[in-house]
């Protein structure tokens, strides 16, 4: 597979596309569990947990292509999706938001989710 440089075999876009969707996949189930608890003190574990899923995300792009420009297609997605759920949904309802370090859990999501991957490219981009 990591013979395939470019993206324009058809399963290399298929591979591409399918990564993409993981991305937004990986970005409402991580912001669904972002409230997560233990007892009384919020416990957002799965902003870490995106983070590492967004670098094997990339890491598996850039087995099929060269371009690290494409290989970040699904840490896009993945930003897109977080932040159009900040937005308010129809009845002015929030995905993010909370009381004390809640507040900030958009905040963390982010850079949690964002600093694996972009060390993953930025690999990438040394390598070459």
């Amino acid at each position: 597979m990591s013979s395939l440089t470019s993206a324009t075999t058809p399963r290399s876009v298929a591979v591409l596309t399918l990564l993409a969707i993981d991305g937004v996949l990986c970005a409402i189930a991580s912001a669904m569990f972002l409230p997560l608890r233990l007892g009384s003190t919020p416990f957002p574990i799965s902003a870490l947990i995106a983070g590492l899923v967004n670098a094997a995300l990339v890491w598996a792009a850039l087995h099929w292509t060269s371009s690290p420009r494409i290989a970040a297609l699904p840490l896009w997605t993945w930003l897109v999706t977080v932040a159009l759920m900040t937005l308010g949904g129809p009845g002015d309802d929030l995905i993010f938001g909370g009381a004390g370090v809640m507040e900030y859990a958009a905040l963390l999501l982010i850079v949690l989710g964002t600093l694996p991957p972009a060390a993953v490219l930025r690999a990438a981009v040394k390598k070459t």
